[in-house]
Parts: C-alpha cells; structure tokens; sequence
C-alpha cells in the first residue's frame, strides 16, 4: 500500500484521475497524477458493460485493486459503495481491499442496491447505521494510514440541509475525509468547505453532465476542496474514442486513417514496459549466456 497523503491545505489539492483497470491507473500514473481513484461506476461500465447501479460486487473491485496496486505506485482510492452489506460486511469489505493495496476507501449512505449519486430516485439508510459502518470500518483496517472517506447522497433525497447534518455526524464517527455527493452549485460547495473543510479533507467530484458544475482543480482548491475525483472521466472518453474508431474500421475494413491518433506496436510496448522487463528476463537466460561466452 502507498499512503495517501492528502495536503494540510486546499492550495495544494490532489487532482485522483478515476481509473478502471492496471493499464488505465498506469497511464494515469505516467501522465503524473499523484493519486487515482477506481470508480465503481467505471469498473461497472468497462469491466461489466452495465451501469452504474450496484453490479460491481467486492471480489470484482477487489481482483481490479490487486491488479492495480500491483502495477502502479502511485496511491489508489476505492469506491466501496455501501461496503456491500451491513457492518459485518463493512469490516470484511476494507479487510480485503486494504490487503489488495488500498490507500482510501470510500463507504456511501446509500441502501442497497445502491446507484449512481447523480440519478435520481436514490434512497438512504439511517444515520445512525451509516455511523456504525464508519465505526466498523475503522475498526478493521490493520493500519490507520488507510483512510476512511465517508459520503453522504443526501442531497437529492433529504436536502442540502440534512445531508450537512448527517456529514456532521460522519465526522463525529471518525471519518477521515468527506465526501457530499452532488453539490449543485459553487454556493453550496462554498457552503459545504466553510462549515466543514477546516475539520477534515472534503471532496469535489467531477461528472461530465452531472449536478454539480464542473471546476478546474485549481478553482475547486480555491473553494476548499483538497482532493478532486473525476471518476467516469476516462470512461467517458474511451467511449466516444472507441465508438468514432469500431465504426471507421468495420466501415472501412482497416484502421489506417486512425492510425495517428492511436499508439503503434512499438509505443503501446514501451508504455507498459516490455523493453525493461525483456531485459530484466534476459539475465535469467542460462543458455543465451552460456552462448555468449
């Protein structure tokens, strides 16, 4: 596990790509994100062809975050959902995903079978669970460096209001970063960092053509945010890339007037490391060096 170190202040936010398997978070790594986040949504789109409305169960977020972690070192916050059940499950939920590498994991006030926070005809569990799932949670991680982030989808259900309350209590519970889901304008995500953000880290999501407006980093650190996610953001964008090229090669018979905006043989190669892991292999070859000599 790589820890997590969110910055004391918004000036220096953390920009986390959401990422949906080991070649996206290594890309993501390589372009210099410090941070990523595996979207359950994105697991779900990519992994699963489904939306995003619970599908994604622990042992798929699970396999993905193994093999994630076990490519890049950059830290990777988990989308845990609900946590996949009641506190029980809670406590089973980040006991694997915390061997699996995880830095964060994030735990919503949804009940099951949850969805995405920028649909409509959500519905909630009770304060009073949700705190004891955070209690749970924080009774199970082996090391207090895995954070705890705490996410309330209130807003659509109860209002700004009792979603400001129920984050009070989160924060009460012992979480360690908040996240309230679907802010829906830069006045109650004002709102939200002054009342909050000088008590624990809070957390700006960014959804192309969701609730809330969508902020460079910079703004939103202006505002008090100290990590922004931009969970289906590659997702989306492979989307519309993959969707312009199937349909030009099936029409076309051949991808050769795509071919400058894709990464040859030899590049894709070097991006995931085959010249180093060639030669890395190479000093286990007896017989070539036997031949050598």
């Amino acid at each position: 596990m790589t820890v997590l170190q969110i910055p004391e202040t918004a000036e220096d936010a953390i920009l986390a790509p959401g990422v949906y398997d080991a070649l996206s978070a290594l890309i993501a790594q390589r372009a210099g994100a410090r941070a990523v986040y595996l979207s359950g949504a994105s697991v779900s789109y990519t992994q699963l062809g489904r939306p995003d409305l619970g599908f994604a169960d622990l042992t798929l977020i699970a396999d993905v975050t193994r093999r994630i972690t076990d490519r890049i070192t950059i830290p990777v916050i988990v989308d845990a959902d609900t946590g996949f059940g009641n506190a029980l499950n809670v406590q089973r939920s980040v006991s694997i995903l915390e061997k699996a590498g995880a830095a964060a994991i994030q735990l919503e006030d949804q009940a099951m079978p949850k969805r995405c926070g920028h649909l409509s005809g959500k519905s909630l569990i009770s304060t009073s669970e949700m705190t004891g799932k955070i209690a749970a949670a924080l009774d199970a991680r082996a090391s207090t460096k895995v954070k705890i982030i705490a996410r309330t989808d209130a807003i659509g259900v109860e209002g700004l209001d009792a979603a400001f309350e129920r984050a009070e209590r989160y924060i009460e519970a012992g979480a360690d970063c908040l996240f309230i889901e679907a802010l829906r304008n830069e006045e109650e995500m004002r709102r939200a960092c002054d009342r909050f953000g000088k008590r624990v880290p809070m957390i700006a999501n960014m959804v192309e053509g969701g609730r809330t407006p969508l902020r460079t980093a910079d703004v939103l650190a202006g505002i008090g945010f100290r990590l922004v996610i931009c969970p289906g953001a590659l997702a989306r964008a492979f989307g519309f890339m993959a969707e312009e090229f199937l349909t030009l090669l099936v029409k076309e018979g051949a991808s050769k007037s795509y071919s400058k905006r894709m990464l040859d043989f030899d590049t894709l190669n070097r991006l995931i490391g085959l010249p180093e892991m060639m030669e890395a292999g190479s000093d286990y070859d007896r017989d070539s060096k036997k031949a050598a000599e």
